[in-house]
């Protein structure tokens, strides 16, 4: 008879045998997907020149001096790679530097490790200061590498990029030549698996005319151009549309342009599939399918124009009927260039019912489409829901949604990895690969944020846990072109397998940065690793200050709101503001009369230091670029902190009854937007002028323009539908410190709210709360209809304000 030790021993070994059998298939699977990918490819000579051409565009001059070579795997191990060597030939003109790589992806990498490594070079995106090559020394002086060279293997093989609402957030209005550089960066950084959902909306258009569905239909289906990953999610429909043809066939034929060039690289895009969400009119066409209305997303007070979009249920045949038909509409249109494909039917959607056996025949329905269409096919999933909605998704429903597709079939994206891992807490995702992801920004914010330590370590630790599953690394943020030295060292940890020192690493990012050592520099940066880089709160949101976030509330505290002076600050007298409290992805606790407070999780006093020191660097540094757009961000970052305490004072004054503190803390509050005005206005990455002409510019006629435009103004202000007494529940979400912005529209509100409380204590009122919306609300809507132009090259000098600024306010 058997103990009932040694039948808690044998059950501890069945488990392990079972995940060790379950990570070992699932690798077999991925090891197969990597194998297809390989040969879909394009030729090696394809690659190699798509290679050149990025060397070509970034160093012109050194087009010469490097020699591109296209190698197997069994040369890497069996794994991605690239390898550096110093060229041998006798002749005086010869290359200097060889780099071998598995794909041009590869090869790429391989330059940017050298640029980087042997000549303190800089790469970064153009509104975040650019490129720093001046310490590249001239063709025929390139610096040698060791004799044996250098080889850095992948640790693991995918390296991913965007979020399915980067799309919206950040690159809309992008054009080819904005493309072109995108894809340029994304090579240079190692990412060989990025989304690819630009003109999915005309693929749709084709597919959708087959079943009946007329274009008058679709335009009550698609949203406009800056809302679209929210009408693709199925989260709204026909808001900011409808799309014009012109709008179709232009974003079609980009999207061909950009995934030539990433099948040129060697890169394997991810496509779009179908997550059931469908045009209202497929209801009438099809009345005994089973498609259901979703509920309310966000919608003032349920606006059927907008909200509560149609979901085909997967289970019903019509699902797997369309899902194929739109795979294979797009491999006619782009031709068989990938097996991955994203798709996120329950992306802030929840199923009707908790039942494992239900989900996972969800899951069978959803991967059924795709495999119609392509039998190789693999669902990549973002994780979000596993975050969002965590309270539905238990243990038993996300192993039955994960394990309902073929082992190997299904990559999931642990979105949410760098501040809160799910891969952690589910056994590895129950066996399934995933990709450890840094989600880090929110709406396209612009809030200088980080955890450099667990960018450093979280990927190393994941992929070395026992038993562990992860198959990439990504970088899914919302919006992009920010904080340039967390997505620097993000894309890093494609090739780090081991564990190295941040502060080492971050001495040797701002030598390269700014191309020369500095001594202030360098101790200003090592104050910002320890406190702006080192956020380990667990709060998710973070540019959500005063200025730009401005609270909608009643500030006579008659429900029992307190903000004295003892419950913001700490025993050192500093700011301390506590964190919002969020729902899903979004804020909802700045309703009523409850006071919104920033998220602050680090000293300001220690970070006006690190500016001071920026400062006092300025006369050695003040022609870099990439110096000037981090001293104004860092100024920024600065006032916008001292704003908030400001506000608070304001308010606090106005609570006192005090109508001359209220004056003069207003005032200052409403001096502060105006000078961080000033200030953003003498850098070219901070100004709102760029963002409107950008979506203007893609106009092909005057209501186009007139449509972008509004599109781009509503997504940066009230984002959502509002009425006459209720603002948008997503207003502010996407706010941006740009010049023109706050003058224009932060300036203008806080102007109004000030007032209305000078008002209510001058005449001995109450705060009139309605009449403060209606007002807000009535300016807000006037705005989003303009068409008053803003400045699109910067005006004045950055290191003279952000001088003047820091004397004014922090000396």
């Amino acid at each position: 008879m058997i103990s009932l030790k040694s039948w808690f021993l044998l059950a501890i070994l069945y488990v392990f045998l079972c995940t060790a059998s379950s990570a070992t298939l699932g690798s077999d699977a991925i090891e197969s997907v990597l194998r297809r990918s390989d040969n879909k490819r394009a030729p090696s000579i394809v690659q190699e020149s798509a290679a050149k051409g990025v060397l070509q565009r970034l160093l012109p001059a050194h087009l010469h001096s490097f020699e591109f070579k296209i190698v197997s795997k069994d040369l890497c191990g069996g794994r991605s790679c690239f390898r550096i060597t110093n060229y041998k030939s006798s002749s005086r003109n010869a290359h200097e530097i060889l780099i071998q790589g598995t794909t041009a992806v590869e090869i790429t990498s391989g330059l940017h490790w050298y640029l980087k490594y042997r000549c303190g070079a800089h790469i970064s995106w153009d509104k975040t200061g650019g490129v720093q090559l001046a310490s590249v020394p001239k063709p025929g002086s390139l610096p040698l590498v060791e004799v044996e060279g250098v080889m850095i293997q992948r640790p693991v093989p995918w390296n991913y990029y965007q979020n399915v609402v980067t799309s919206s957030y950040s690159y809309v209005w992008w054009d080819w030549q904005r493309w072109e550089k995108e894809i340029d960066w994304m090579a240079l950084q190692g990412i060989n698996l990025p989304l690819a959902f630009t003109g999915q909306e005309a693929i749709w258009q084709k597919v959708f005319l087959d079943f009946n569905i007329t274009t008058q239909d679709l335009n009550d289906f698609f949203g406009g151009p800056a809302f679209l990953a929210w009408a693709r999610m199925g989260n709204l429909h026909a808001w900011g549309g409808p799309l014009s043809q012109n709008w179709l066939n232009i974003q079609l034929a980009l999207q061909k342009q950009i995934l030539s060039r990433m099948k040129e690289l060697g890169m394997t895009p991810v496509l779009p599939s179908f997550s059931g969400n469908v045009p209202a009119a497929l209801k009438k066409i099809f009345p005994s399918a089973n498609i259901t209305r979703l509920g309310d997303w966000n919608t003032v007070s349920g606006d059927l124009r907008w909200c509560c979009t149609f979901l085909l249920g997967p289970s019903d045949p019509l699902f797997t009927e369309i899902g194929e038909a739109f795979i294979r509409k797009q491999i006619e249109e782009y031709g068989d260039i990938t097996d991955i494909y994203n798709c996120d039917t329950f992306n802030e959607n929840t199923p009707p019912t908790d039942d494992p056996t239900y989900i996972s025949s969800l899951g069978s329905a959803v991967y059924k489409a795709m495999s119609k269409a392509n039998n190789n096919a693999v669902w990549l999933m973002q994780g979000w829901l596993f975050s969002s909605e965590s309270k539905f998704w238990k243990p038993p429903q996300m192993e039955a949604l994960l394990h309902s597709v073929p082992r190997g079939k299904m990559i999931v994206l642990d979105l949410f990895a760098d501040v809160k891992p799910i891969w952690k807490s589910s056994s590895q995702f129950y066996g399934t690969p995933y990709i450890w992801c840094m989600l880090h920004n929110f709406g396209g914010n612009i809030e200088m944020y980080g955890v450099l330590d667990v960018v450093a370590s979280g990927p190393i630790d994941a992929r070395t846990s026992e038993n562990s599953t992860m198959v990439g690394v990504g970088m899914c943020m919302e919006g992009m072109e920010h904080n340039p030295v967390v997505y620097e060292l993000m894309s890093e940890m494609a090739f780090r397998g081991d564990n190295f020192q941040v502060q080492g690493w971050l001495k040797s990012y701002s030598h390269r940065r700014y191309g020369k050592v500095n001594d202030q520099i360098e101790a200003a940066w090592e104050i910002l690793y320890h406190t702006i880089y080192n956020c380990t709160d667990g709060i998710a949101f973070h540019n959500t200050d005063y200025i730009v976030k401005f609270p909608d509330w009643d500030p006579s505290g008659k429900t029992g709101t307190d903000i004295s002076r003892t419950d913001i600050s700490n025993q050192n007298g500093m700011q301390k503001l506590a964190g919002f409290q969020w729902n899903r992805r979004f804020l909802f606790s700045d309703k009523n009369s409850s006071l919104p407070k920033p998220h602050l999780w680090y000293s300001t006093e220690n970070v006006i230091k690190a500016l001071k020191l920026f400062l006092d660097a300025g006369k050695e540094l003040s022609g870099s670029l990439t110096y000037r757009y981090d001293l104004v961000d860092l100024t920024r970052q600065s006032l916008s902190k001292l704003a908030n305490q400001v506000y608070l004072d304001a308010i606090s004054a106005f609570r006192h009854e005090d109508a001359k503190a209220l004056s003069l803390h207003s005032q200052k509050f409403l001096h502060l937007i105006k000078d961080i005005d000033i200030l953003l206005a003498a850098d070219d990455n901070f100004l709102l002028g760029t963002w409107l002409e950008s979506a203007k510019n893609l106009a092909m006629n005057s209501d186009e323009m007139k449509q972008y435009e509004w599109n781009a103004r509503t997504q940066i202000t009230m984002w959502y539908d509002n009425t006459k007494y209720n603002q948008s529940k997503l207003h502010d979400y996407a706010n941006k410190f740009w010049s023109g912005l706050l003058g224009a529209y932060y300036l203008p509100r806080a102007s109004m709210f000030f007032n209305l409380l000078s008002k209510s204590l001058e005449e001995k009122v109450d705060f009139n709360l309605l009449e403060w919306r209606k007002e807000w609300i009535a300016y807000s809507n006037k705005w989003q209809e303009g068409t008053e132009l803003y400045p699109v090259k910067a005006q004045g000098d950055a290191l003279a304000s952000a001088t003047a600024l820091f004397e004014k306010y922090f000396s």
